[in-house]
Parts: C-alpha cells; structure tokens; sequence
C-alpha cells in the first residue's frame, strides 16, 4: 500500500465522525470533561483546608473536573463503618462532602478518590481472613497496613457498600482507586480465600514459588489477570446500581506497561470495559524520557478508541524516584511532560500532595499551560493520527518472555521507538491481537523482540505480509510461542528468510538471556567493504570493493564495521535473501595491546533483507535496538531509521528538517491536519529535572496530503502566527520559525 492509497485508509480505519462535546446536548462527563485537578488530601488536611482558596484555583485552571479523596484506607467522611479509619484530625467534619458540594455548585465533575489495597491493624485484627498472608500465613504488610486480598470478602463485600455509602451521601460523578489490584506479582496470597478460589480452577493447590516453566504458575498468572478484571466489572455494576448508568467506577491504571503486569492488569481486556481510562502516570523517567507521555497516550488510544479520554494525573511536585511531595518541580519539567501528554492525546489533570503548601513556586505551573488547553482543544481531541508504522507490542510477551526481566521486552522496544523519534518517523503501537484490526492503515510492522508469540498472531502477522505490508523483526522475534517456550524454529521462519539450526534453537533457550544482559566487545561489519577507496593507512587486507552498498547503510560509507556489543550464532539463510551485515565475535578490550580482532569476519548473519512481491522484509538477528536504548550510539539509530525507510518505501507522511530533538505527532481531523512538534532539546533531556529550554529552529516542513485535502491556511497554535503554505502535488510545505516547548500547526 503506498503514497495516497494508504494515507485514505490511515483516516477511514479509524473513522471520521467527531462526537458532540457540548453540555447541552447531554454527553456523559466521562466524554466532555477535559481538563482535571487534585488535592491529593492528606490526614492532616481536614484541621486546615482553605477550600475558597481551592475553588478559586480549581477556576484559575479551568478544571472541569475534581478528584476528591473520599475513603478506603483512610477515610474523609463520617463513615457508618466502623472501622472505615477515619482522619485523626476529621472530628465530626464532611471534608469529602464539603468539597463534594463545593466542586459541583462550580458545575464540575466529582471523582470519588479511595485506595482499596490496605487497612489498618484494628481492621486486620477484625477481619484477619480478609487480608493476604504469606506461605507461612504470615500477612503482607506495607507501609505500616496490611494489604488486603482481592479474592475476600473486603473486596465483594465491604468495598461494594462502601461505594454506596459514598454515592448515596455526595452523589459523586464516578469513583476512581489508585490502589484498586491489591498484592502484586511479586507475592503470593496464600488465604484460605485465595486457595479455594484457585483450587475450584485449577483444581490444584497454589504455586509454592514462582517459577515460569511450572503450568501451575502460569495458571496462577492468567487467574490472576482474571481475578482483577472480576473487581472491574463488579465494581461498575455497583456504581451504577448506585448512581445510575453514567456513574462508573473508573480505578487507576499506570501509563507503564512492565507496571500493569506487576499488578495483573490486562490493558487491552480493560480497555474493552472502560469508557474512560485514569492514568496514574506522572513524571518521566530518564531512561524513557518526556517522549513516553505522548506514546503511552496512542498505546492506550489503540487499544481504548480515539474517541474516548485519557485524564493524566500530572505531578506539580518532584515525583520520581526521589518524591520530595511538598518541593515545586521545575516548571519547565512538568511543561514538557504535559505538552508531550497532549501530543499523545492525553487530557490533563494537575495533580497537589496535599492542600497546604509552604513551596508556593507549584501553584504557578499548571495555570497558563490549562488555559492554553481550554482554547485550542478543539485540536487536541477527536482527532486520528497519521501514521504508516505500526510498532508491535504484547503484554503477554512482557509476562512470559520477559518474565521478571522485563528489560528484555523494554529495551528493545525503547530503542527502537527511540530511533523512529530521532529520525522524526511517525509510529503507532500495536497490539499484537490488534494487527488485523489496523493493517489497512500501516504499511509497516515493526517487532522489537517480539518474542513470545501465538500462532494466531503469527497467521496476522503472515497476513499483513501477503496484503503487500513490510516487516522489520529483531532479535528473538516469534522464536516462542505465547507461553514463552522455545520454538524448534522462528514461527515467522519462512517470512524472515532465515531458520534456525538444532543446536542453535537449544543455544537459544540456555545461554539468550545471558547475552541480552551482557555487554561484549563485538563488531558488525557492513557489505560490500568499501575501505580500500577510501583514505587510510594501509596494511594489504583490504578487499578490493565491488558492487553497490544497499540503501540502508547510507551514512556508513567511510567505515566497513559499526559497533555492536552483543551476540550471534549461525542461521541458515534461503536462497535470494541478502545479508548486509555479518558478525565480527568479541575479542578483548583490556589491555590496549590485546584490542584486535581475532576472527575479523565470519559469515554469521546480523541483518537479513527480503523482498516478496510489494513486501519488504528485514529481520536483524542483531537486537540493535536493544544496543541502541543501552548504549545510545548514533550508528545503531541512523541504521534502525534506514532500516525502517526502506521498509516503508514512500508511505511515511511527515518531513521535518531541522536542528534538534524534536517528537512529531500528526493527526486528521474533518477537513485538516494538525501536527505536533514537541522540542526534546533540552539541559537535561537524558536526566530528570531540567529547568531550562533551549529554542530550536528553523524548521522545513512537509506533510502528504490525504486525498480530497486542499489546504489554504497555516496557524500556528503555540506562536499565534499564520504562516505561508505551498502545495506541490501531494505534499503541503511550510515553515516553522522557531520551537521553544513546543508548536502545533493546523493545515486547513
């Protein structure tokens, strides 16, 4: 699929009628309210919290809806429960009720904020069988609670009335859980509640430790999916029993993927379930950097629908791995994870720990970027990105071929995702059940190490081929089935070109994961081998060049090896595929007396080409993209951006050129195209906090048109500035003066 054909599939896969957003026509909250805050209240708040000076905030941002803390762990309402732990500073106050009262006569949208997870020692003494114990029936405690079992009676019992006794006394909106999945992967419950429940599925007792390769653990995992989706649904029919079909029970979900399979939460089986996701995620990290805001917002959107929202709690304080909860973040820090938020088609939602602050600095962050918001978000929702890569992922790929490495799936899909930003390549994630579902939209399927792979979702990869589609995979990609077991080959061999031998597919299985955690002083070296032409010492092994290099290895034309780090074993390669790059085995690096290679050249595959019909197809035994997120050389991104340029031939829809790290996000609506260009380039783009922006540009600007579009106006949302627009044949052309933070372009 290719030039226009693909960009009028890119709009029509995912539809082009935009909902009615307006109050008046009676949308439900969970589809019109699009900006968010939250004074996560703390026990002492209630002796001292100054809600005029809250509301006239709430105004100040232009929040159109309210997280409001109302009970589970502790409690902010004068319960009927009695051992609902009330705040020791309450008395006989409503604070909850207060603010409750205080958000809707503002005409706002009240959310219900309770942590499930934990209670206190009185509650636990109470109801001992209600909480999750050990193998020695010792309980789980954190944090000076005891976690509390999903699989008891706290959980279908005592939850479900505590969700009335909230709805019926403040008429709240929804109610939302940050803590909703109880005890995570980590730890195994092992309560008479537990044991019952496993043991009428399973019909075995539970896993005494965790252990991959045991059936009886692996069951334990998907029973343990199910079981968190069994409190989803319940919890909804609750709410809406309570407060009529509009009043959800919404919980919280983590923007990291590797984080909701520690805590058993299926994204993609949610997603089904929600009309709204509530994403706790807020601040970057620096191995991922602002970037992964915008991504998790289309990974979730694909799975969730375009049409729906993803409410983002947005940290106005130092969060990350030193939280410092009372200190103002950086303003420049919490701006560029907001911006990237809204490229990825996140709403925002500021996020306060507590309703007393000696910091003043954070009160001035969330105010101009939520007014910015509230004009132009008509851009910034109902809307379709325009892309033709599809980058693939899996969560069950993350639990059984990652297991409790989860480095394995993150890095290569980091730095694959990494490279596509880089070269400034417009990419989707996509669910590996989700191929078919958007294979008319892409032309290429990118598999970072997609490992653990069914054989269903090999027939929709092997699908997309035969349609014309091209396929980049790496690494161990489809070398396993969905349980993680090794394959006696590829599941895609015949795709790839490439197969393994017997003793190679054992190798695999025992020695992979010791590899991918290693580093190791090796080399690929490029074919054909030009140095013979090129100026340098000279010492009578250089073969005399012959042929073309392929278009992938464009920039490499003055070296004949690239760095690699890891390793390789022998494929066997079918007739016609080519193979650009061979392995060059580690030899040493200490002392500088030793660095020379021992064996300079072998014919062990790192990167093999194919082209089948319209198909074009690169598997890379060698996971540059997993050396690529470890290592950050340049030479491992250009190559992976060549790779994936070739692959997508003349589909990719977006040419930015111009200095800088610059994210770019392009999306249809009815009659135009927005983009977003978000300025990565920064002090402290590669470590957490930064506190100044670096302005970047000019910038040269291309778009493919979809077909019927036939622009005439340029505004320019961030600058205010209307710019000039050319059209030559399909392509609109524009500039972009310069980029702080960031610029969205409107093409009309």
């Amino acid at each position: 699929m290719r030039r226009r054909t693909f960009l009028a599939a890119a709009v029509s896969v995912f539809g082009d009628v935009a909902p009615d957003r307006s109050p008046e026509t009676q949308v439900p909250w969970y589809r019109r309210t699009l900006r968010w805050g939250q004074t996560n209240i703390t026990e002492k708040d209630p002796a001292c919290y100054d809600i005029g000076w809250w509301r006239q905030y709430w105004r100040r941002t232009q929040v159109q809806g309210v997280i409001i803390n109302a009970g589970g762990v502790i409690a902010y309402y004068p319960s009927r429960f009695p051992l609902h732990q009330r705040s020791r500073f309450l008395g006989e106050r409503d604070l909850f009720g207060e603010l409750a009262q205080a958000a809707h006569e503002d005409g706002l949208v009240v959310l219900a904020r309770m942590d499930s997870s934990r209670a206190s020692e009185a509650f636990y003494h109470a109801h001992p069988d209600w909480f999750a114990v050990d193998a020695v029936g010792q309980p789980y405690r954190s944090s000076g609670f005891y976690i509390t079992c999903v699989n008891s009676p706290y959980y279908s019992e005592y939850i479900p009335d505590l969700l009335r006794e909230i709805i019926g006394r403040a008429k709240p909106e929804g109610i939302t859980d940050n803590s909703w999945s109880g005890l995570g992967r980590d730890s195994i419950c092992y309560c008479d509640n537990c044991a019952k429940k496993f043991r009428a599925v399973a019909s075995a007792v539970l896993p005494r430790k965790a252990d991959w390769d045991d059936p009886l653990y692996r069951k334990w995992i998907e029973w343990s999916y199910q079981c968190r989706l069994e409190i989803w649904e319940r919890n909804n029919r609750v709410t809406k029993s309570a407060g009529g079909p509009d009043c959800l029970w919404v919980g919280m979900n983590s923007g990291s993927i590797a984080t909701q399979s520690r805590s058993f939460r299926d994204y993609r089986e949610i997603c089904k379930r929600a009309e709204i996701i509530l994403l706790d995620y807020q601040t970057r990290s620096e191995a991922n950097g602002f970037q992964h805001n915008a991504e998790t917002g289309k990974l979730i959107h694909m799975l969730l629908g375009w049409e729906k929202l993803i409410p983002e709690s947005m940290a106005m304080y130092q969060a990350g791995r030193n939280s410092f909860r009372l200190a103002s973040k950086p303003e420049p820090e919490a701006r560029m994870w907001m911006l990237e938020g809204f490229a990825g088609g996140i709403q925002p939602w500021w996020h306060h720990v507590g309703a007393y602050h000696e910091d003043r600095r954070m009160y001035q962050t969330a105010e101009p970027i939520m007014r910015w918001h509230k004009v132009n978000e008509k851009y910034l929702i109902d809307r379709r990105p325009m892309a033709s890569v599809g980058v693939v992922w899996s969560q069950r790929n993350v639990d059984f071929y990652g297991r409790n490495n989860h480095e394995f799936v993150e890095l290569p899909w980091r730095g694959m995702t990494q490279a596509l930003i880089r070269a400034r390549i417009p990419y989707l994630p996509i669910h590996a059940d989700d191929i078919d579902r958007y294979a008319a939209g892409l032309s290429v399927l990118v598999l970072p190490n997609l490992a653990a792979v069914s054989d269903q979702q090999c027939k929709a990869i092997r699908r997309f081929v035969q349609r014309g589609g091209s396929l980049i995979a790496t690494g161990s990609s489809t070398l396993y089935d969905e349980w993680g077991d090794p394959r006696k080959d590829f599941g895609l061999a015949d795709v790839f070109g490439a197969h393994t031998v017997k003793s190679t597919s054992e190798y695999f299985a025992t020695v992979e994961r010791k590899w991918a955690a290693s580093w190791f002083h090796s080399y690929l070296r490029l074919s054909p081998e030009l140095r013979a032409q090129i100026d340098g010492p000279r010492d009578g092994t250089e073969p005399p060049p012959f042929g073309k290099r392929h278009s992938i290895l464009r920039g490499f034309e003055q070296t004949d090896i690239i760095p690699f780090g890891g390793m390789l074993v022998e494929l066997q390669i079918d007739p016609g595929a080519l193979v650009p790059l061979t392995f060059v085995p580690p030899f040493p690096v200490y002392p500088p007396e030793d660095a020379w290679m021992r064996v300079p050249k072998t014919t062990v595959p790192g990167l093999i080409l194919r082209e089948t019909g319209k198909s074009r197809i690169a598997f890379m035994p060698a996971d540059l993209d997993r050396r690529f997120a470890m290592e950050n050389l340049p030479d491992h991104g250009n190559l992976l951006a060549n790779i994936v340029r070739w692959a997508a031939a003349d589909t990719v829809p977006l040419a930015v050129k111009g200095p800088g790290l610059i994210d770019c996000h392009l999306y249809s609506q009815p009659g135009q195209l927005v983009l977003h260009l978000v300025n990565l380039t920064n002090a402290g783009t590669w470590r957490a906090p930064i506190d100044e922006l670096i302005p970047m540009g000019p910038f040269s600007v291309g778009v493919r048109l979809p077909s019927g579009l036939v622009p005439k106006r340029l505004r320019l949302l961030v600058s205010g500035e209307e710019g000039n627009i050319s059209v030559r044949g399909a392509w609109a052309n524009f500039a972009v003066r310069l980029i702080v933070d960031h610029e969205v372009a409107v093409i009309e």
